[in-house]
Parts: C-alpha cells; sequence; structure tokens
C-alpha cells in the first residue's frame, strides 16, 4: 500500500495551520477577555482561575508547535528539494541499490503539491537529465531513468546501441563491469562510457542477452527515458514515453548510500555528484 505523503502534508499543514488561526482570532481574545473578568473580581478563588483560563489546551497548543515544522517540510519538499532512495539497479552503475539522492523539485517548474499543477514554466528535460517521475501506468509510483528523447526526437536501440534521430550515440568500451553489494549480479556486463551530446555517462550491456529493439518518435509534452543498466531496466522501450505533468524532478547528487549487502555505508558515494 502506497502512502500519499504530499497529500498528507497538506492536510496536515491546512489543519494545524487553521487551529492557529482560529486561535489567533478567536478563541485567544475570549480567554484574555474572561481572564481579565475574573481578575476584576477580586475574589483570590477567582485571581487563582485566572492561569488556568489564559492556559491554551493541549490540541491548540500541538497543533501551533507543528504548524511551522510542517509548514517548512512542506515548502522544502513540494518546491525545493526532495530526497528519495534507490531500490533497485535499473541506474547501475550510475546509482546503486542503497543510494539516497537529492531531487531538484523547481528545475522543471514549480507545481503545486498533491495536485501537480504547474503554477510557474521554469525549465525543460535536456537529453543527458537524470529524473524522477511519476510512473505512467502507476503515478503512485516514483521512477527514475535517463531522458535519451526530447519532443520531436527519433529515438532507436539496436544491437545494444542507441539511436538519435538516425545517428548512432557513440559508446566507449570501458571493459568488464565488477559489482558488489546488491550490484554483484552484474557482474561480467560491458561497461561503456556513452556520449549523448554534451553529456557522458557510464551504461551497462549484456552483450548476449536478447532485449526490445525499435524506433519510436517521441510525441510533443512527452519524453524518451532509459535505464543506464540497459539489460535491466524497466523503461519507456516497454510502455512508451513519460508525459510532462509526471515528471517530479531532476536527480543531482548523493547524499547518502546504505547496502546491507556491501557493509552498510558506502562513504565514498556520500556527496557524489549524478552525472
Amino acid at each position: 500500500m502506497s502512502v500519499d505523503f504530499p497529500t498528507i502534508l497538506v492536510i496536515a499543514t491546512l489543519v494545524t495551520g487553521m487551529v492557529w488561526a482560529m486561535d489567533a482570532i478567536v478563541l485567544a481574545p475570549r480567554r484574555r477577555a474572561r481572564a481579565a473578568r475574573l481578575e476584576a473580581g477580586g475574589s483570590e478563588a477567582e485571581q487563582q482561575r485566572v492561569a488556568m483560563v489564559l492556559k491554551e489546551p493541549a490540541w491548540i497548543e500541538y497543533s501551533k508547535s507543528f504548524f511551522p515544522v510542517i509548514l517548512a517540510v512542506l515548502i522544502l519538499r513540494s518546491f525545493l528539494v526532495e530526497p528519495f532512495r534507490i531500490p533497485s539497479g535499473s541506474m547501475m552503475p550510475t546509482l546503486l541499490v542503497g543510494d539516497f539522492i537529492l531531487v531538484n523539485k523547481y528545475a522543471y517548474g514549480i507545481r503545486l503539491p498533491a495536485v501537480n499543477y504547474k503554477i510557474l514554466d521554469i525549465g525543460e528535460p535536456e537529453r543527458g537529465d537524470v529524473v524522477v517521475f511519476r510512473f505512467p501506468r502507476d503515478p503512485s509510483i516514483d521512477y527514475i531513468k535517463r531522458v535519451v528523447g526530447v519532443p520531436g526526437d527519433r529515438i532507436g536501440y539496436f544491437d545494444k546501441v542507441l539511436y538519435l534521430n538516425g545517428e548512432p550515440v557513440r559508446q566507449v568500451q570501458e571493459g568488464i563491469y565488477q559489482g558488489v553489494g546488491s550490484g554483484i549480479s552484474m557482474s561480467g556486463a560491458s561497461q561503456r562510457l556513452e556520449h549523448l551530446g554534451d553529456v557522458e555517462h557510464q551504461i551497462l550491456v549484456m552483450p548476449n542477452t536478447p532485449g526490445v529493439e525499435g524506433e519510436y518518435v517521441v510525441p510533443e509534452g512527452h519524453y524518451f527515458v532509459m535505464g543506464d543498466n540497459r539489460d535491466n531496466s524497466n523503461d519507456s522501450r516497454y510502455w512508451g514515453p513519460v508525459p510532462e505533468e509526471n515528471l517530479v524532478g531532476r536527480a543531482f547528487r548523493i547524499w547518502m548510500n546504505w547496502d546491507s549487502a556491501n557493509a552498510g555505508v558506502s562513504w565514498d558515494r556520500i556527496g557524489e555528484r549524478i552525472e
């Protein structure tokens, strides 16, 4: 069962914010007025009740305490940076299982949380960007892949080589991949350096493993994405391009790595930039 965390954050912010506002506008003035009447009475018993009257109920106190924290998290997560964890090896060797990454939420425009409505257009994905998006077949699931085709591009994939508008994308052999931890299953794959325009990134291919081949034209408002682990990636070759409205943001840095199959934390990956 997936948890719609953005919607929960929005609801929590609204509820605690409304409680804070209601207390400031209505309830707190009532408490102060009642306390003033008690003080005017002058009796000792009424004087002792003043402190009790002025004390905020627990539900108001907690709401006022949590509201600024929840609001800050909502703003940070919805409009600036959101953390994600890599659950699979589809982006090896660029990203490994257990990588915790940071995603720039405003790179492709500002969207309202929960409803995902774009209110400010800032930029568009470029070939080579590593993007997080909502899976078109199940938007409750987040995927991460690399953009290899933008609107209007003709994308081909034949014999483990990517073709862009009829031209093969240059690959340079780098040797045999030696996997570690959870990625050991890809040991023996061919590791190559792919030159996708100005972006150079590593990919893995299994030369003797059959895969989906074909040619595709990217429609307007869509992006063709593929995993860097070309023979172990569920991507646009299988279910089509990603609609622009499904984009979440651009991955830009690894802030932590935890792989229990590789002695826990991989310190050398912390802070690594995602290319």
